[in-house]
């Protein structure tokens, strides 16, 4: 089995957060003050995961994964990466604290952001299936 290509998958993480984080600044300053922030979090799991499937389908398939397990693998790693990714800027850049920052992570308070990195650490099975395997 060939590695998967490290400076592809960082490739991919970079564009990933910047992708989302513009996301979110879109969703804030165009979508929040139009439909409120409860559905604007809700629709934005929706556009956000298939901005991350339209981006994994674009870019997956040239990192050299093979087989079911590694592109598992590789969608564990992105979600990590983004996960990671969004408690750094909550913490550093929004200054939160933890126990808002774990919110994020919490359906049963409103935001969803664990299944977005659920659809995200499927995303690259989903493109190897979707491509013909």
């Amino acid at each position: 089995m060939p590695p998967i290509d490290l400076l592809r998958f960082a490739s991919l993480c970079i564009l990933l957060a910047s992708a989302e984080t513009l996301h979110g600044i879109a969703r804030n300053v165009w979508l929040a003050p139009r439909v409120g922030k409860a559905l604007a979090t809700k629709l934005s799991v929706v556009t956000g995961s298939l901005l991350a499937l339209g981006l994994c389908y674009l870019f997956v398939p040239g990192m050299g994964a093979v087989g079911l397990g590694q592109h598992l693998l590789l969608g564990l790693g992105l979600a990590a990466f983004m996960a990671g990714f969004d408690m750094f800027i909550g913490r550093v850049v929004m200054r939160f604290k933890w126990p808002r920052i774990w919110q994020d992570f919490n359906p049963r308070s409103g935001n969803y952001l664990s299944l977005g990195l659920l659809v995200l650490a499927l995303a690259p099975s989903l493109v190897w299936w979707l491509r013909g395997s």
